[in-house]
This record gives C-alpha cells, sequence and structure tokens, in this order.
C-alpha cells in the first residue's frame, strides 16, 4: 500500500501538481482517471444486477460471496462479445480491467475488459459446450481441413516475441529460404484474445503462405484466450491454411482443433514446414542419380551402337573398295586391250603404207629402166601402154585402200560392235543385257543386248 501510494503520488508530481493549484471537478476526474487507469487488476466476484443498455454495453454488479464487498462494473458491447461469456446473476467470474469515474455523474466504476468464468469446473463445463456446439457446426470436421502448401516459403507467426517458443521455432525452421513474418501477441488467458484476433486479422491483408499460432503449453485457464468461438471463426474462415502450436495439455484448445495441422509444441510446427523441403531435397537426389543412371546407360547404348555402326559402315566400305580395286582392274585391262587394238591398227596401216610405197617405188624403177631401154620413136606405142599399165596398177591399189577403209564401212551404213573392249565378231561373244557399244559414222551409241539370234547357215 505505501508502495502504490509513492507511486500515486510521483504520478500526481508528473501531472504539474503543486499546493497552490486549483482544479475543476472534470480536470480532476479526469487526472483521477489517468492514475487509476494504472490500477490494473483482476477481480473475482459473484454477478448481480445485469443490465443491457440501449447501445448494447453491459452494467453489472460484482460483490463477494459474504456480500462484505460491492463494485460496480461496465464492460464494453465490442469486449463482451469477444469473452464469449454470457453475464448471469450468481455466476461467478474473474473480470480484468481498471477503476474509472464516469465525469457526468461522478459514479466510481470497474471499467471490464475482460469476463471469464471463475473455477475449473465451470470452465472445463463452457468449454464442452462450446466445443459440442462447434463441432456440430463442422468447424473440426477433417472434410473441412486444407493441406500445407508443397514448399511455403513466406510464413506468418502469432506467439509472444518474449517467450522460448519463437526461439525454439526458428531454430528447427531449416536453411529452405523461408520469410518469417512475426507479430507480437499476448497468448496467455483471456486477455490474449483481443490481441489474437488483432494479429489474424492483420495477417489477412499479408502476403503468406501459411499462419503458424503458438504458445507454450499451460493450464486450462491459460490457454482460455485460445477457446474462444470469435477466434476459432477467424481461424476456420482464414484464407491460407493454419498450423496450430498451442501448447499439450490434454484439454486440446478449440482453435488448435480448428485449425488445419494440430502440433503440440514450435518444435513440432517447424518440423511441418521443413516436411515437404525435404521431401523435394530428398526426390531432386533421388532424381538426379536416376537421371545420371539414365543418361550413363544411354551413353553406354549410344557407344554400342556407334561401334556397330562403325564396324557394319567399314564392312560396306570394304565391300566397296573390294569392287572398285575389281572394276578398276578390268578397266586397265580393257585400256590395255584398247592401246593393243589402236597399236595393231597402227601397225597395219603402217605396214600396208609401207607396202604401197614400195610396190609404187618399185613400179617406177621398173619403168624408168623401161624407158631408158626403149626410148625411141619406135617404141612411143609401147611406152604409152606401159604408162597406161602404171596408171592402171596406181588406181587398182588405191581403189583397194578405199575399199578396205573402215571409214568408208561406216559411211555406207555400217556399225562396228564392241563389247568388253573387244570387236564383237559372233554372237557368242555377248550376253543377254551385256552392255556393248556401236560405232557409227558420226558418233558411238551405247545399246543393251535383248535377244539373240544365231545364223541356222552357221550354227
Amino acid at each position: 500500500m505505501i508502495e502504490a501510494n509513492k507511486q500515486i503520488k510521483k504520478d500526481l508530481v508528473n501531472q504539474g501538481l503543486s499546493q497552490g493549484k486549483v482544479f475543476s471537478v472534470s480536470e480532476y476526474i479526469q487526472l483521477l482517471n489517468v492514475v487509476l487507469k494504472k490500477c490494473q487488476a483482476k477481480i473475482i466476484g459473484e454477478v448481480s444486477q445485469v443490465k443491457i443498455s440501449r447501445p448494447g454495453h453491459i452494467y453489472f454488479s460484482l460483490k463477494d460471496k459474504n456480500e462484505s464487498g460491492l463494485i460496480e462494473c461496465v464492460i464494453w458491447r465490442y469486449n463482451y462479445g469477444l469473452c464469449g461469456v454470457e453475464l448471469k446473476e450468481g455466476l461467478e467470474v474473474i473480470v480484468f480491467g481498471n477503476p474509472d469515474i464516469y465525469a457526468p455523474w461522478g459514479k466510481f466504476q470497474f471499467k471490464a475488459e475482460t469476463v471469464e468464468v471463475a473455477g475449473k469446473g465451470k470452465l472445463k463445463e463452457e468449454y464442452e459446450k462450446l466445443k459440442k456446439k462447434l463441432t456440430e457446426q463442422g468447424f473440426f470436421s477433417k472434410e473441412r481441413k486444407r493441406l500445407i502448401p508443397s514448399c511455403p516459403k513466406k510464413i506468418g507467426v502469432i506467439t509472444s516475441s518474449r517467450g522460448a517458443v519463437i526461439h525454439d521455432f526458428n531454430s528447427n525452421l531449416k536453411k529452405f529460404g523461408f520469410e518469417v513474418k512475426l507479430i507480437d501477441s499476448l497468448v496467455e488467458g483471456q486477455q490474449a484474445v483481443k490481441d489474437l484476433l488483432l494479429s489474424i486479422r492483420l495477417f489477412r491483408k499479408q502476403d503468406i503462405d501459411v499462419l503458424v499460432i503458438m504458445r507454450g503449453g499451460g493450464s486450462l485457464e491459460s490457454l482460455l484466450g485460445f477457446n474462444n468461438e470469435i477466434l476459432v471463426r477467424e481461424v476456420v474462415n482464414f484464407p491460407v491454411p493454419v498450423i496450430a502450436g498451442i501448447g499439450h495439455d490434454k484439454d486440446v484448445s478449440l482453435v488448435a482443433l480448428a485449425a488445419d495441422v494440430m502440433v503440440s509444441t514450435p518444435t513440432a510446427a517447424a518440423n511441418i514446414l521443413n516436411q515437404s523441403w525435404e521431401r523435394v531435397c530428398l526426390n531432386i537426389n533421388r532424381h538426379s542419380k536416376a537421371l545420371i543412371y539414365t543418361y550413363s546407360q544411354w551413353l553406354l547404348k549410344i557407344n554400342s551402337e556407334i561401334k556397330h555402326s562403325f564396324y557394319k559402315m567399314s564392312s560396306r566400305l570394304e565391300i566397296i573398295f573390294r569392287k572398285y580395286r575389281k572394276i578398276e582392274g578390268k578397266l586397265k585391262i580393257s585400256l590395255s586391250k584398247i592401246k593393243f587394238t589402236i597399236s595393231e591398227q597402227r601397225t597395219f596401216l603402217n605396214d600396208n603404207g609401207r607396202l604401197i610405197i614400195k610396190l609404187f617405188s618399185r613400179l617406177l624403177s621398173q619403168t624408168n629402166k623401161n624407158i631408158a631401154k626403149s626410148w625411141n620413136k619406135s617404141l612411143e606405142p609401147k611406152f604409152l601402154s606401159s604408162f597406161k599399165a602404171i596408171l592402171l596398177c596406181i588406181a587398182t591399189v588405191e581403189k583397194g585402200i578405199n575399199y578396205n577403209n573402215p571409214g568408208r564401212q561406216l559411211r555406207l551404213g555400217y556399225c562396228i560392235a564392241r563389247g568388253g573392249g573387244k570387236i564383237i565378231k559372233s554372237v557368242k561373244s555377248v550376253k543377254l543385257e551385256q552392255e556393248i557399244d556401236l560405232q557409227v559414222n558420226d558418233g558411238m551409241i551405247k545399246s543393251k543386248v535383248k535377244n539373240i539370234n544365231k545364223n541356222k547357215k552357221n550354227g
């Protein structure tokens, strides 16, 4: 009490009070309310004289069971709606708030911010009653639960920043690039409801993948804020999945039952978020090994096919080269035969030419001798006769040369047939489908044997 008086006196001094100052009534009441606001407390008592004003605010009295003390109380409609408690005469409750003087009437009253039912048995009864109601409405059904998205990145967290909870949570989150957004909130008792609601509504406007609501273990009384109907409805209607890590009491909180995933500790909540990332890492590792194995097998197969193809190509090339060498040999033989034939023909022509010249020279020499021996007028008829004989001989030789000239035969319409580099002289030297060359006067004709008819006379 002495310490309280010292604090009040200090507050009055801070407000600039002095012995000589004179206050108006409203000024003094305002000053008192500044001091009284710091006298927050929890009061337990029995409810009496409950009245609801036109705006919906609740006025009631709180008294001791032995009626030795009584205090007038008020709770505003919004705060009353958050409490989830129906004030009735005779109900024992615990109220939290601060004293206040209502200036227009000078009335002293206790301005309650929260109301909760007193007594563990009564709390349990109210808990079971609300649980049954929400169960019937399907709030806790498995069909309603949403799956945690695969590989979540942006995590919203609602908890007290001053406890060990957030430390345990952060230390168990693995390094998968999580972006954690924390809103510091009260998590103890009925007073936490307003903070929790405000935090959830703030996160509605944030870009997050998962919302995590956490606190440590505790009694039914300490978890009272998480058994609030309005808070449960906010969790159920939240736009992304919610993980609740709210203690490990035997009486599970209603918010935890309504969450999409319920765990007992902050560490477990962190592990839930790690799981899909760990599965992805495991799958990546497995698939990378499978890919490397498949690629290795593919390389071995390709290498085998390349070797096989190279072997086949080498075999085919060897066959081609062998055929080429065979054709080359035949071509050389053919060229040799052509060369021999040309040489033979040239020799024939040369020999005939020399023979003609020799005969002609011999004839001229003989003629000269005859002329020298018998040159006289009496022999002139003989000379003329000999000269005519020479001319006739020359003409005969020339006629023989022209007659035996192959070019003359070609001009007359004959042709020379060749096959395999040789002149064809008999049907026996050709075969069906064999290609042959026909030399005519002005060129060469390529032909193919389609039919062979032997002369019966020669056959």
